[in-house]
């Protein structure tokens, strides 16, 4: 259902909102500040789709009611945070995100991970796949227990959609609060990224990190059925373009941003022809005599056209002076903070803009509107 926000433009949105969210661990700080301005501006999401920490995220969201979820959010992230008492001296130095980063890779986040004791037999032990992994995910369990209302998601208000990959097929699997009752452990599936976090049975079969397959969830939306009108905020925090790297340390950086990036931009051209080429076909529909449209050879080809418009709102979390490769383990207070109002302020200025008003050219399936 469409909805209104409080804004000057206080205009009808175009169609379902729908929240798009990548994966990415501490980066999803500024997802954090997406939903706070969309919240704040009245726009609550009709579908939360997300992978990794975008899935958690996400069922922080649909699995609370509207007045509930930014106060569940902010609760999980004031969890994670990684408080450094004696970081002072280290931050005197410039070297205080290094303490918390290497703090978080010995002891993990109490609320999210701790280190898993099977790890230390060795790489090559066979502890299975619910095991092979350097962490274990026990206390995050606990805390989506706490802090999400699974059964709300049980033909809620709010359609969930969460990404995680089969580890013995590899093949992508959306796991859809429309199609089947979504838990604690579909939410952690889409958040096991191996080796650091273990598997995740579901079904009998053990999922992994969607993150690793795809970690822009975008196709989703742009491939459900029915189609339907829709205005995307697609949220991504990893850079697909960037500065030319100069040394290893900011080649590893530039490895994971390409990496986790998985080729947003590429995804979304691809939709924009195939929705063109849809309201093609619809448009040649019309040409048709009557009589001929209703030839049911005609009408089986014509259902592969549509008139559906999706605009994308995209949202790109920027880069903050001193990250590197380590970024995404980045549970600093300062780096939650940084990352949370930067995603605040560019929603804000997204919404006030709000070029989905504007006109579109009919034969445009996907309106891409950035940042």
């Amino acid at each position: 259902m469409a909805r209104q926000h409080p804004s000057s433009r206080s205009a009808t949105l175009p169609g379902q909102v729908v929240l798009v969210l990548q994966g990415g661990g501490a980066l999803g700080a500024y997802q954090l500040g997406v939903y706070e301005a969309l919240h704040e501006a009245g726009i609550e999401p009709d579908w939360v789709i997300g992978t990794s920490i975008g899935a958690i995220n996400g069922a922080l969201i649909a699995g609370n009611a509207p007045e509930h979820r930014l106060e569940r959010l902010q609760a999980f992230w004031q969890h994670v945070e990684q408080q450094m008492p004696l970081a002072g001296p280290m931050d005197w130095l410039g070297m205080g995100n290094l303490l918390a980063n290497m703090t978080t890779v010995m002891r993990g986040i109490p609320a999210f991970f701790t280190p898993n004791h099977a790890a230390l037999r060795g790489a090559r032990a066979a502890v299975g796949v619910e095991q092979a992994a350097y962490y274990s995910t026990a206390p995050l369990r606990d805390t989506l227990a706490a802090l999400v209302d699974f059964e709300s998601l049980q033909g809620g208000p709010t359609r969930l959609t969460v990404g995680a990959v089969n580890a013995c097929s590899g093949a992508m699997r959306y796991f859809d609060s429309r199609d089947e009752a979504l838990g604690v452990d579909h939410v952690m599936a889409s958040g096991a990224l191996p080796p650091a976090f273990p598997a995740v049975r579901i079904d009998g079969q053990p999922y992994w990190d969607g993150g690793i397959y795809s970690n822009t969830p975008i196709e989703a939306v742009l491939d459900d059925k029915p189609r339907r009108d829709s205005l995307i905020f697609a949220v991504n925090v990893w850079h697909q373009t960037g500065p030319e790297p100069e040394s290893i340390w900011q080649v590893m950086g530039r490895q994971k941003d390409i990496q986790y990036a998985s080729r947003a931009d590429s995804h979304i051209a691809r939709q924009k022809q195939i929705h063109r080429l849809r309201h093609v076909i619809r448009e040649l529909q019309k040409q048709l005599p009557a009589a001929k449209q209703n030839d049911p050879k005609v009408k089986e080809l014509a259902a592969w056209g549509c008139g559906t418009t999706m605009h994308v709102a995209h949202l790109v979390a920027p880069r903050l002076e001193g990250e590197d490769h380590t970024k995404d383990i980045d549970f600093t207070p300062a780096g939650v903070r940084a990352r949370r109002e930067a995603g605040h302020a560019d929603t804000l200025r997204m919404i006030e803009r709000a070029p989905w008003q504007a006109p579109a050219d009919p034969i445009e399936g996907v309106v891409e509107h950035v940042a």
